[in-house]
């Protein structure tokens, strides 16, 4: 059955809803019409910030294995007296994030930041670990 609209004596239009199982209808008001909407609205967005929390577990998982390959780096680096910082590589992990930010409509100021906060702190752990006193001494 569908809804029907009908003219109240007051001018306005109003919703008519069918009754089941042959009661009168009733009207459905403008406020009733718009929860339904809204309750409709929430439903989509709450699903879509599951969605996006989904994303940012996996975002967060990613960055910790970085973090703790990261350290593996610099234990390697501690071992064999090669030095923390290595400016190169820098420019490597940057440029592929630019190359990445370009390829995907991304803004590449957004992505070198992100990536600066990055290296920062990987820089910080390495220097902690090969400046950390050897565990076999």
């Amino acid at each position: 059955m569908h809804s029907v609209q009908a003219s109240r004596p007051d001018g306005r239009e109003e919703t008519m809803e069918p009754a089941a199982h042959g009661a009168a209808s009733a009207p459905k008001s403008a406020g009733a019409i718009f929860a339904g909407r809204n309750e409709e609205a929430e439903r989509i967005l709450q699903s879509l910030r599951d969605e996006l929390d989904g994303l940012d577990r996996t975002l967060l998982e990613t960055l910790r294995q970085r973090l703790v390959c990261c350290c593996r780096i610099g234990l390697h680096k501690r071992n064999h007296a090669i030095p923390m910082m290595q400016p190169h590589r820098i420019g490597v992990v940057q440029e592929r994030a630019a190359v990445f930010a370009a390829e995907h409509g991304m803004s590449p100021s957004f992505l070198r930041a992100l990536y600066e906060l990055i290296i920062t702190e990987t820089c910080r752990l390495e220097d902690e670990i090969i400046g950390a006193p050897d565990a076999a001494a």
